[in-house]
């Protein structure tokens, strides 16, 4: 399934949408659209994860990245994560930096 990433934002908060696989092909657009919720100045990125099938390990440098573009005043939560998905984050040790959730 081929990668989508699209963002809306409001006065304090980007959502963004993720769908298919983040890979190495993918991680391109994705910081892209962080770069924009930096720019927005917003204090949280839910990064929608529901329809995201796959994510290798450039997807999770660009959740690096994003943690760093964003600072640490910035919350970034990780919402509706597969398992093998919400398992690479941990696995990373990532989930320190982000907020998993259900939802």
């Amino acid at each position: 399934m081929a990668f989508t990433v699209s963002v809306t934002t409001t006065t304090d908060t980007a959502t963004i949408n993720l769908a298919g696989e983040l890979d190495a092909a993918g991680a391109p657009d994705f910081r892209q659209t962080i770069e924009k919720a930096a720019a927005a100045g917003v204090t949280h990125v839910v990064i929608r994860a529901h329809e995201l099938t796959y994510m290798a390990s450039a997807g999770l440098r660009s959740l690096v990245f994003a943690r760093q573009k964003m600072g640490d005043d910035v919350r970034i939560t990780v919402a509706g994560a597969s398992e093998s998905v919400a398992r690479t984050i941990r696995q990373a040790g990532f989930d320190r930096s982000v907020t998993l959730t259900d939802e």
